[in-house]
């Protein structure tokens, strides 16, 4: 049966495989035991280091991609040792069977998951030349262009970190696209640009929990406006103390 969304919700298994894992003391991940996570088709999640963004985005990709079959390739990089045992805690109610397109990519595995690709020959002609013989921020608009018309779910983990404010902005309407034709967005991010994409349902991540916010109201939104207003001030108290 088809929930219109190829993933409308994450939840928590009732059989626990690690009732004891770390990162159930994380507010926001502890909150997915009681009520879920309600998905849209764009849904953002923003908060401080340490609330928990990460670790979620991470394992609701892993659970995923073990779900895809043994013809996807390349949606993701491979398991790395510092992940989680979160995924194997979740469940992922959505779209049955599920599409199979989309991608994965996070930052400190980003080099890794080209290099991979930049390997076989089938990579390097599907990208038009080695991914990583681009810049880094170059070389991941590239992948991403290469699979806009696989629709699927589309997993980023802080993308801005390898991006200027104008390829955020060739990524924001490259992922606006993508939603437009079939396929659902699960972002985490500090960029205020990127949390504004259009219709998305935004989560801030932070001692309470997970809660929808609007954008305007976001923390991050407000330091950046604060600080773009008047950074001599904001400088001012902070290198003074």
């Amino acid at each position: 049966m088809s929930s219109g969304l190829p993933l409308a919700r994450v939840a928590v298994r009732p059989d626990l495989r690690a009732p004891d894992g770390w990162f159930w003391d994380l507010p926001a991940i502890a909150q997915l035991r009681t009520g879920g996570l309600e998905l849209a088709p764009v849904t953002v999640l923003v908060g401080e280091n340490g609330s928990g963004k990460s670790t979620l985005v991470e394992a609701v990709a892993r659970a995923w991609q073990r779900s895809l079959t043994a013809a996807v390739k390349h949606w993701g990089p491979l398991p790395s040792p510092d992940e989680s045992e979160l995924w194997g805690e979740l469940e992922l109610h959505g779209e049955y069977p599920r599409p199979q397109g989309g991608a994965f990519l996070r930052a400190e595995a980003m080099h890794g998951h080209f290099s991979s690709l930049d390997e076989g020959a089938d990579g390097v002609r599907a990208f038009g030349g080695p991914l990583n013989a681009r810049s880094h921020g170059e070389g991941f608009l590239a992948f991403l262009e290469e699979r806009t018309t696989e629709r699927g779910l589309w997993v980023l983990d802080e993308p801005e970190s390898a991006l200027s404010f104008r390829s955020s902005l060739r990524l924001l309407a490259l992922l606006d696209g993508v939603v437009a034709a079939g396929s659902q967005v699960l972002l985490a991010t500090h960029s205020p640009l990127l949390a504004a994409l259009p219709g998305a349902l935004v989560y801030e991540l932070d001692g309470d929990g997970c809660t929808p916010r609007e954008w305007s109201e976001l923390d991050l939104v407000q330091d950046w406006r604060a600080f773009l207003d008047d950074p001599e001030r904001l400088l001012h108290h902070l290198l003074d103390d």
